[in-house]
């Protein structure tokens, strides 16, 4: 496995396809690793001329783990915990710089952004701080981060207060069960593929830890409404009209705040990636990209 010294930390990452192609950055959602993505998945952007990468966000999978405390993720979203920038482990604002350092050490100038959930503000966030460094933007399952919450189902906020497990597993089920309440409804979904993820992203690295800081990271970033209004990269915000966990409204409003966006609902996707929905997926981050190129 690939190591690089970045941003001042270590970073884990894969890459596929031709290293002439045009780079594509793949960024994980809240406590994600490279075991998030599926290879079939990453095949069909391979075909399409494009040099695919994939990483550990800090503080998941065999990237740096950073200290700085433990946060319950039940808490955050009540607001039982006051969040504080100035002291909060890191910011998305240090996220976005890790993609640059990684971009930085593999020798890639500029590099094209897709982001699903909190990969999606990672995504936003790098391109509003470098944008000289990102060719185009994909936003996927995120928002400006605007602290609405308002669509947010109440079984899917009640997820992030179960009682933590730590068994292999029991692991695999609750994800199991994280896809029952937030996943797709409308779109078939392969729940052998939905425990084969969990299960190796929990063997790639299982640390919980991290998602908690990530989480802080988030919200102690603030709305990007107003800074998301001067992105000149292509960009195109995919949202499924099912996700109970980030409502669709946060798509649409990011889309809204970025001059030229476009906005691709999958009908019946929740706040999942199965492989129903990537045929549609790829057409739109494939589409997003032609228009850089």
């Amino acid at each position: 496995m690939p190591i690089v010294k970045a941003n001042g930390i270590e970073i884990a990452y894969e890459e596929f396809g031709d290293p002439s192609h045009d780079a594509l950055i793949l960024i994980n959602g809240l406590g994600g690793n490279i075991g998030y993505w599926q290879q079939a998945m990453m095949d069909m952007l391979v075909a399409h001329r494009l040099r695919v990468i994939v990483f550990d966000n800090r503080d998941t999978g065999l990237s740096s783990k950073i200290e700085g405390g433990a946060f319950n993720l039940g808490k955050i979203l009540d607001g039982s915990i006051a969040l504080d920038a100035s002291t909060a482990p890191y910011t998305l604002h240090d996220m976005g710089d890790d993609i640059i350092g990684l971009m930085d050490a593999l020798g890639i100038e500029r590099a094209h952004l897709a982001g699903v959930s909190l990969g999606g503000h990672i995504a936003q966030t790098c391109t509003i701080d470098h944008p000289d460094r990102v060719a185009s933007l994909c936003s996927t399952m995120a928002s400006t981060n605007d602290g609405d919450t308002s669509g947010t189902s109440p079984e899917a906020l009640a997820l992030f207060s179960l009682p933590p497990v730590t068994e292999r597993a029991d692991v695999i089920e609750r994800a199991v069960l994280g896809n029952e309440i937030c996943g797709s409804k409308g779109l078939p979904i392969d729940w052998d593929a939905v425990r084969d993820i969990a299960a190796r992203q929990y063997d790639r690295c299982f640390y919980p830890l991290g998602s908690g800081r990530q989480m802080v990271a988030m919200g102690v970033s603030g709305d990007r409404t107003e800074q998301l209004a001067v992105v000149t990269a292509p960009t195109v915000v995919i949202h499924g009209t099912d996700d109970s966990l980030a409502h669709p409204d946060g798509g649409v409003k990011t889309a809204q705040s970025i001059p030229g966006a476009e906005l691709v609902l999958i009908e019946g996707m929740g706040h999942d990636l199965p492989a129903s929905a990537w045929p549609q997926f790829v057409a739109a981050v494939v589409a997003n990209i032609d228009r850089a190129r």
